[in-house]
C-alpha cells in the first residue's frame, strides 16, 4: 500500500523497530518442537510477514519520551515482541472461516490459506502464550514485569480485544449507533494500540498524570487507525489494500464510512489526529515521533 513520503527521522526509526522485534521474534521461534515444524512454519509466516510493526513502535517511542535518545531500546524488546505476537495472532483468527473467512492478508494468503485451518488455530494459539513467554523471560525487574503483564493480558482478553472481536461478529446486519460502533473499535483494534503506548510508558518510568496522556493520545489514534482503514476499505482496490477490497459491506458490518459517509469519516478522522495531538501537548521531553506517527496513521493508503 502506498503512503506519503514520511520524514526522515520516523522512516529511520520504524525501520530500526521493525528490525529489532522481528530478530526477537525470529530467535525466539527458530528451533520447532520435532514432529511439530510445520506449527512453527505457520507461527513464522504469521508474524514475520509484511506489517507495519505499529505497536512495537509505539512501544520504543513512548518509552523515548520520557528516557531520551540516550535510552537503550533492547529494555523494549520482549514487550514489542509480545505486543506483535499478540496483533499476529489476532490475524490469523480474524481471517479463518469462523470469522472473517479472508483469503488475503498483507498481500499474500491468509494463515489458513497458505497452511490449513487446524494449523492456522494452533498457530494463533501458540502465538498468543508465546508472548507471555517473551514477558515472563526477559530480564526486567519483577514489579514492571507484573505491570506489563497486566497491560498485555487485559488488553488481549475478554475485556479488550477478543471482546471487541466478539461484538463485531455479532453486530454482522445490524445498525450500530456511532458510539456502539466506537466502543466496539476501541476493544477490537484500539486496546492493543492503548496497551502499546502504555507498557512503553512504563518502561520510560512515565509518572500517573503522563501516561493518563499517553493513555488519551493511543485511545485517540487507534480510533483513527479504524477510521482511516474503513475508508481505505470503499477507496482502494484489493492489489494495493492488501487485503479483500469491500470485504465488511459484503458481511454487511457497520463501518465509519457507512454511518457517517465518506466526507463525514474523513472529518472523524482529523478530528481524532486534534485530540492526539492536543494530549502529546500536555506532555514533556520530545514528542515529534509519536506527532509524526500520528500522522502516518491518518495519511497511510494515500
Amino acid at each position: 500500500m502506498s503512503s506519503p513520503t514520511l520524514p526522515a527521522e520516523l522512516s529511520a526509526f520504524l525501520k530500526d523497530s521493525s528490525q529489532r522485534v522481528e530478530s526477537r521474534i525470529r530467535d525466539t521461534l527458530t528451533e520447532s518442537i520435532p514432529g511439530a515444524n510445520k506449527l512453527f512454519e505457520a507461527m513464522r509466516y504469521a508474524a514475520l510477514g509484511p506489517g507495519k510493526r505499529l505497536r512495537p513502535a509505539l512501544v520504543y517511542a513512548c518509552a523515548q519520551v520520557f528516557r531520551g535518545v540516550d535510552f537503550d531500546p533492547a529494555r523494549c524488546d520482549a514487550s514489542a515482541a509480545a505486543l506483535e505476537c499478540i496483533h499476529a495472532y489476532s490475524l490469523v483468527h480474524d481471517d479463518l472461516p469462523a470469522m472473517d473467512d479472508d483469503d488475503l492478508r498483507r498481500g499474500r494468503p491468509t494463515c489458513h490459506i497458505a497452511y490449513n485451518e487446524a494449523t492456522a488455530i494452533l498457530a494463533g494459539d501458540a502465538l498468543q502464550t508465546q508472548a507471555f513467554e517473551l514477558l515472563l523471560a526477559d530480564n526486567t525487574e519483577p514489579a514492571l514485569k507484573l505491570l506489563l503483564i497486566a497491560e498485555l493480558s487485559k488488553a488481549s482478553g475478554s475485556r479488550g480485544m477478543v471482546a471487541g472481536q466478539a461484538i463485531d461478529l455479532d453486530s454482522v446486519d445490524k445498525t450500530l449507533t456511532l458510539a456502539q460502533l466506537e466502543a466496539m473499535h476501541r476493544l477490537k483494534t484500539g486496546a492493543l494500540i492503548r496497551a502499546s503506548a502504555r507498557m512503553g510508558a512504563l518502561h520510560g518510568g512515565a509518572t500517573s498524570d503522563q501516561l493518563e496522556a499517553l493513555t488519551l493520545y493511543a485511545e485517540a489514534i487507534g480510533l483513527a487507525f479504524q477510521v482511516q482503514d474503513d475508508i481505505l476499505d470503499v477507496t482502494v482496490d484489493t492489489a494495493i489494500l492488501g487485503k479483500t477490497q469491500g470485504a465488511d459491506a459484503l458481511l454487511n458490518k457497520p463501518t465509519y464510512v457507512s454511518l457517517l459517509g465518506l466526507k463525514g469519516a474523513k472529518e472523524k478522522l482529523q478530528g481524532l489526529r486534534g485530540e492526539a495531538l492536543s494530549a502529546l501537548s500536555t506532555l514533556p521531553g520530545d514528542t515529534l515521533l509519536l506527532k509524526q506517527l500520528a500522522d502516518y496513521i491518518v495519511q497511510r493508503g494515500h
